[in-house]
């Protein structure tokens, strides 16, 4: 990995080198054989719980380790070159704390959080419905009043870690408001009457379970409403905004796996009498890659500093998500390139780094939604001086709309 990462402060490169070497030493090797089997890598959870890791980016009080985003993100992107699923598991599991961690009361964050950011319960993050990914406002899982709290009913899609989590951080309409009418819960994995579909047989990220949700009149204590009620696309939103950081951290670390693959074989493999890496137009590949790379890195940086600092950061989050994952689909598919025929193959990783990066294009938003996001957010303040502008002349002329 490269030695000339910038780090905010020296104790944060201690940190991060020290995930390297946990996530290099003890996750890499098991990866291949993991994927292959589609095992669901729980232990790799546990091993990096025991270390602090699954809470970094949380206080300290509630068993986090107080890290900054920029930090936190740097650690996730280590986690990821070695072993893409666990590097998206932990960036699920960490948003799936987050509407806890942000929106609840103490005496739930003191009763839940510690666990959670232990790693002692694994958290997963349940809004995707069959008919509603992108529209969240289309979704029809429901959630009404009971004698015991609330009920819920209805079906959960693409869950990561469905099935095998502790708990779902759950979004269900509880009102018939298409942005209000949401609320957010903190859904026990064992919870009475809560089922689950086959995983998911997917092309890529084959070890990280994926299924779906069945909520069958499923109880849900009061005291597992997360945020008012009403909140949840609030919730829901300012939670992606985060994930969307660690899927971009993630994108990054298995871009950066296959450019040290690609740059390795280059540099071994022989043709015509010397090293293919030797040619001009290798070189010029390669160097695409690595300049693919580190943008991508250099896009998360910026939005996790704005983030640090308390600024706005949602078009960042989207421009993160769009150029880490784009540059991880050109860089996978050039290894495989690179590779040539070996690319092809299983014998090397190249091969199953490009199928991992395929659905990083997908989820926590496809990059078409980011387009959308980014595209809003540019518009919106001229929208608004448009309307206003519109509305004053209206007014200054006595007209009245009449639609």
């Amino acid at each position: 990995m490269p030695a000339d990462r910038i780090f905010p402060r020296r104790d944060a490169e201690e940190l991060v080198g020290l995930v390297r070497e946990i996530a290099q030493e003890q996750l890499a090797p098991r990866a291949a054989e993991a994927e292959e089997a589609g095992a669901f890598p729980r232990e790799a959870f546990d091993l990096l719980a025991e270390a602090g890791m699954l809470g970094m980016p949380y206080p300290e009080e509630w068993r986090g380790l107080g890290l900054d985003y920029e930090t936190y993100l740097q650690a996730v992107e280590e986690i990821a070159t070695a072993w893409m699923s666990v590097g998206v598991g932990v960036s699920v599991h960490v948003m799936s704390a987050y509407p806890l961690a942000t929106w609840g009361t103490p005496a739930q964050r003191d009763a839940l959080l510690p666990a959670i950011l232990a790693g002692e319960r694994l958290g997963a993050y349940a809004l995707s419905e069959p008919q509603a990914g992108s529209d969240i406002s289309g979704m029809i899982t429901k959630a009404k009043r009971a004698d015991h709290g609330w009920e819920i009913n209805g079906t959960k899609a693409w869950v990561t870690h469905g099935g095998r989590a502790d708990h779902y951080t759950t979004f269900a309409r509880t009102g018939d408001d298409p942005k209000h009418g949401i609320s957010c819960f903190l859904v026990p994995g064992d919870a009475e009457r809560l089922s689950f579909g086959a995983p998911e047989r997917k092309m890529g990220l084959t070890a990280s379970t994926t299924a779906a949700l069945y909520f069958d009149r499923v109880p849900v204590a009061d005291d597992r409403l997360i945020g008012a009620e009403g909140d949840g696309m609030r919730i829901a939103l300012s939670a992606l905004d985060s994930g969307r950081l660690g899927i971009a951290a993630c994108a990054t670390g298995l871009a950066q796996a296959a450019l040290d693959l690609a740059v390795d074989y280059a540099g071994q493999r022989r043709q015509f009498g010397r090293a293919i890496g030797e040619f001009e137009g290798l070189q010029f590949l390669l160097a695409d890659m690595a300049a693919a790379v580190d943008s991508a890195r250099a896009t998360y940086l910026l939005a996790a500093r704005k983030r640090d600092a308390g600024r706005p950061f949602t078009r960042e989050a989207s421009v993160a998500k769009l150029v880490a994952t784009d540059a991880a689909m050109k860089v996978t598919a050039d290894a495989v390139q690179v590779l040539g025929g070996y690319g092809y193959t299983r014998d090397f990783p190249a091969e199953r780094y490009l199928r991992e990066a395929k659905v990083t294009q997908i989820f926590e938003g496809t990059n078409q939604i980011q387009r959308l996001v980014i595209a809003r957010r540019l518009l919106s303040p001229r929208v608004r001086m448009n309307q206003d502008d519109r509305t004053s002349t209206k007014e200054r002329a006595g007209a009245t709309d009449r639609g």
